[in-house]
């Protein structure tokens, strides 16, 4: 696959019990789990039917770090987007070159978001972006919504369509229309008071009832009813850990 600039690369999850994690997502969707060498810290990769669809590390001792699932963006060049993020008020939490497979920037940006940014040398990153099973879409959901805009145009070199700018509703794509890869919503409204912006990944399903019904049988939790949308049937849960994701149903 070919990635623009700023466009969702890569995923993966931090848990505290991996193997739990593994059961849970190879079990929901159909994966395959993989262990890199061990100088790779026991990262594991998932898989659906051989193209890689994310990945899996185990969460550090820090009280204060929740299971997450992390969202990376493609850079041209890490540790420039690090000075960039940290000029326009982020956080820099992780700046690291990986071997021969790239170099890993993880951020906490000015609204509270945890994100990340990926320039490539050899890693393939997500090998598929349709169909079940697949990461089909990713968005940041933002208590400050005008400041995160202006944040990824300019640090992510987003090129940005408003598909909403109402009090009921703000939603800004990266992306065009069919083109869109990745979203920005105004969640001001609904978010606790005490609860961070963050971003969210969506993985594709057959059957969002189906599987909604496996996310509590395998130990997950709904945080809301699945229900139809005008981009089609969807619902927000989290797994064992407590780590966010969603479920989207596609032809």
């Amino acid at each position: 696959m070919e990635f623009r600039t700023g466009q969702p690369r890569w995923a993966d999850l931090v848990s505290r019990d991996t193997d739990r994690a593994v059961d849970f997502y190879t079990g929901l969707f159909g994966w395959q789990a993989t262990a890199a060498p061990s100088e790779f810290g026991g990262y594991i990769t998932f898989s659906r039917d051989g193209h890689n669809v994310g990945g899996l590390m185990e969460n550090g001792p820090d009280p204060g770090v929740d299971d997450i699932w992390t969202v990376y963006l493609e850079v041209d060049d890490a540790r420039e987007t690090a000075e960039a993020a940290q000029t326009e008020g982020a956080e820099v939490l992780e700046l690291e070159d990986l071997a021969d497979l790239g170099t890993w920037l993880v951020i906490t940006d000015p609204t509270g978001a945890r994100v990340g940014g990926w320039q490539n040398i050899a890693h393939t990153g997500f090998e598929t972006t349709r169909g079940a099973g697949a990461p089909v879409w990713a968005e940041e959901h933002t208590r400050d919504y005008r400041a995160a805009v202006a944040f990824y145009e300019t640090v992510f070199g987003w090129e940005t369509e408003v598909l909403s700018d109402t009090d009921d509703y703000r939603f800004t794509t990266l992306g065009r229309g069919a083109d869109a890869v990745a979203g920005i919503q105004d969640d001001s409204a609904t978010l606790a008071e005490i609860e961070p912006s963050y971003w969210e990944l969506y993985f594709g399903v057959a059957n969002a009832n189906e599987t909604a019904v496996r996310i509590t049988e395998l130990g997950g939790a709904l945080l809301e009813r699945v229900a139809d949308t005008e981009y089609g049937r969807m619902g927000h849960a989290v797994d064992p850990t407590g780590a966010r994701f969603a479920i989207l149903q596609v032809a």
